[in-house]
């Protein structure tokens, strides 16, 4: 096999739209008037990262602080993005109770991959939320 084939094959799949995870980048969170946006959860992910924050999507402002989401958002949170200079602590219970975790400034896909507790996992499980940006 020719040391070139894994060149072209890596320039084709960076070419074939749908190719890369849909989720957005950290710093392209921003609102279409220019605003910042703290971070955004969405109720979709999939094995495979280019399907990953789909479906409907949650943005929360800098300063938001929900220890009671939405009901059509409890328990829904599948894949999330957090801005530049931010960070989001979610909570696994109403009331800001149960487990917590900080993610900060990034990309989480996956919220399956990141652990709560032994047995669980951060996927479909957060039920209140704080966002900050310093």
């Amino acid at each position: 096999m020719s040391p070139l084939c894994p060149l072209l094959l890596a320039l084709a799949l960076a070419a074939v739209p749908g190719a890369r995870a849909a989720c957005p980048a950290a710093a392209d969170l921003k609102k279409p008037d220019g605003t910042r946006t703290c971070a955004k959860l969405y109720d979709e992910s999939d094995p495979y990262y280019e399907n990953c924050c789909g479906g409907a999507g949650l943005s929360l402002e800098p300063g938001a602080d929900l220890p009671f989401l939405p009901s059509d958002w409890t328990n829904v949170a599948s894949s999330l993005v957090v801005a530049p200079r931010c960070e989001i602590t979610v909570w696994s219970r109403r009331g800001k109770a149960g487990k917590s975790r900080k993610f900060s400034t990034g990309v989480y896909p996956r919220l399956e991959e990141f652990r709560k507790g032994i047995l669980g996992h951060w996927s479909n499980t957060i039920a209140s939320v704080y966002c900050r940006c310093y």
